[in-house]
């Protein structure tokens, strides 16, 4: 009984964050299929859109990623990294195949993005364009109270969102239940729309525009761009939480919206202006706009955090610098802050709504990268059933096979509307590719110079013969557990000091989202007065120093609060210009490099304790 309770209110959790971006579908994702089937029977238009919609909710939704893609999770947690990351357990046995795998993770996460931004910009536009149906005079003020929004959105994120989460699940559960309603009311008007969930219709409809069937389907795919963000933010609320607020509520909500929108079409072409504001009567028109619009802030809300959360993984698996993370919430670890995240997608999101001016044009835009990251996730799942779920070749051929066909049709949907605005998304999800890659071959060959330069453990107690000894405790933090961190050997080398205790610290993160408070840390006793301290992360965690002297102090290795000093090694990077191969990779590594969030304020190290060591490193 308490279990069932405790599922029911993560399921409600999960329709106010999973659910926000697919739930805002049916303000724009209708209108734009019926848009793109010009030329078509009005009635086969309204019916096989109808047809296609639902029956990609079926295929991608409900079977793909419900049935399939939510059980390829790394200890609960979701999304193409988390994925990614428990591919790499299995990477040894790919040899040079492994490489491709990273290649592919890093383009998806890339891709995601790009729906990080545009989902807040058509969201909120079409919310907002309400307006003109209430009143056409309004259409001046739509693009200005649309951008007011956003910015006010973008603004608040540093104070965090913990004070009213709370009421996201309620909103969305009040849009879900208006967006059944008037769907409904608008079938018992005209019933014939039933006949939209025969396929057959889907089929016809492509059939007798085969010229148009591609743009056909790229515009139908809008109704299931939330398909990966549910993935991303299925550790959130649990697997079983998430299906069951799609089968038994979200679900059934958004067909009998839609079902309702082609229903007044069938009725009155007229409504097709905006499909769904036309569900509602005009007095209460004005109460779905506000009602439309908290619930697209809410759905923005949702991606804004899944792009602070994919930052902080790709982060912690070596695919972009260190950067600022701020814990917003006492209580809640998911409750972060990225201030390069946030002020680079609002930038974007302001250009992209200018620039496109409306919703309709923005749905050109919108899908591409979305349908670009699903394409790679149901490879990478694919790899995984075989790996490590064990399936039989014919068994991973013949259902991911399917689904590989199915997003490889809603690929090339989107790619009809590169021409049209698809290439603005694309051509940003290429530029942080980009820089994935850069910096993780950068970090790779730093670390192969910092190793073949590298003096090991084994050497310390010759380096500490002679050597005066003053009193406290110097940690110093190590790239590497087996090596001696270069700060150390500078400090020996000008100082000519060793501290009356030395913790050689290294902070490790695992491909796994969390570790056990158990299995945090690893002390061992090198020689008197020497140690060496591991901590180990996953990659959804922020590491902090502070705690990790805390927990050393419980564990019988005492460093006294007034009594250390964190020394650390940086690292200057120095290409080396006779080396004309890929001279400008090195030098893009190297502005990156320099404009990382230095190790003290990524671990939260008390700054008037540390004491940073420069070493010239060159690559």
């Amino acid at each position: 009984m308490f279990s069932s309770r405790l599922r029911a209110s993560a399921a409600i959790g999960a329709i106010g964050v999973v659910y926000g971006d697919i739930g805002t579908s049916p303000l724009y994702a209708f209108g734009a299929a019926i848009k793109v089937a010009d030329g078509v029977p009005p009635a086969l238009a309204v019916l096989g859109s109808l047809s296609l919609i639902f029956w990609s909710l079926v295929l991608v939704v409900g079977i793909k990623y419900l049935g399939v893609v939510v059980r390829a999770d790394n200890e609960g947690e979701g999304g193409i990294l988390a994925l990614l990351a428990r591919l790499e357990q299995h990477a040894y046995r790919w040899g040079r195949w492994s490489r491709y795998l990273l290649l592919a993770g890093a383009l998806g996460a890339a891709l995601f993005y790009c729906d990080a931004a545009i989902t807040p910009a058509i969201s909120v536009l079409s919310a907002v364009e309400g307006l003109e149906v209430l009143n056409p005079g309004l259409e001046r003020y739509v693009l200005p109270i649309a951008c007011g929004i956003l910015l006010g959105l973008f603004l608040i994120q540093r104070a965090g969102t913990h004070s009213v989460s709370r009421y996201f699940g309620p909103v969305m559960l009040l849009w879900f239940g208006t967006l059944a309603v008037t769907g409904v009311l608008a079938i018992l008007r005209a019933p014939a729309v039933l006949h939209a969930l025969n396929p057959l219709y889907a089929v016809g409809m492509l059939a007798q525009s085969p010229g148009l069937a591609l743009a056909i389907v790229g515009a139908v795919f809008l109704a299931v761009t939330g398909g990966e963000a549910l993935y991303a933010d299925m550790g959130h609320f649990g697997r079983g939480a998430v299906r069951l607020a799609w089968f038994g509520f979200v679900w059934p909500a958004l067909v009998l919206n839609y079902l309702g929108q082609g229903a007044n079409a069938l009725r009155d072409p007229a409504t097709l202006g905006n499909p769904f504001f036309m569900l509602v009567p005009e007095p209460l028109l004005a109460a779905l706009i506000v009602l439309a619009t908290a619930a697209t802030i809410i759905a923005s809300q949702a991606t804004i955090t899944g792009a602070y959360s994919v930052t902080r993984q790709a982060v912690q698996l070596d695919l972009m610098p260190r950067v600022e993370i701020i814990q917003t919430s006492a209580r809640e670890r998911g409750q972060i802050y990225v201030p390069v995240a946030n002020w680079v997608l609002l930038a974007f999101v302001l250009l992209i709504t200018v620039g496109f001016g409306s919703s309709g044009a923005l749905s050109a835009a919108y899908g591409a990268a979305v349908a670009g990251t699903m394409f790679i996730t149901t490879l990478l799942a694919a790899t995984l059933a075989r790996l490590d779920w064990r399936w039989p070749w014919i068994a991973v051929v013949l259902v991911f096979g399917a689904f590989t066909a199915l997003d490889a049709v809603f690929v090339a949907g989107n790619l009809t509307k590169i021409a049209d605005g698809a290439w603005v998304p694309l051509t940003m999800s290429a530029a942080i590719f980009l820089v994935f890659i850069v910096w993780h071959d950068g970090r790779e060959r730093l670390t192969a110079q910092l190793d073949a330069n590298a003096v090991r453990m084994e050497d310390l107690p010759r380096l500490l013969a002679g050597m005066k000894q003053v009193g406290g405790t110097a940690i110093f933090l190590a790239s590497r557990p087996d090596s001696i961190p270069s700060a150390f050997l500078r400090n020996l080398e000008h100082n000519r000091v060793v501290h009356e205790s030395v913790v050689f610290l290294h902070i490790g993160f695992r491909r796994v989202p969390k570790v056990d408070e158990a299995a945090r840390l690893e002390i061992d006793t090198l020689q008197p007065g020497c140690y060496s301290v591991r901590a180990h992360y996953g990659f959804m965690e922020d590491p902090d120093v502070m705690a990790i002297i805390q927990q050393c102090n419980r564990q019988g290795l005492k460093i006294f609060a007034r009594d250390y000093t964190l020394f650390l090694g940086q690292h200057v990077v120095v290409p080396l210009e006779q080396r004309r191969a890929r001279r400008w990779q090195r030098r893009f590594f190297a502005w990156l490099q320099r404009r990382s969030v230095g190790a003290a304020e990524f671990f939260g190290m008390p700054l008037r304790r540390v004491v940073i060591l420069s070493t010239v490193v060159e690559i």
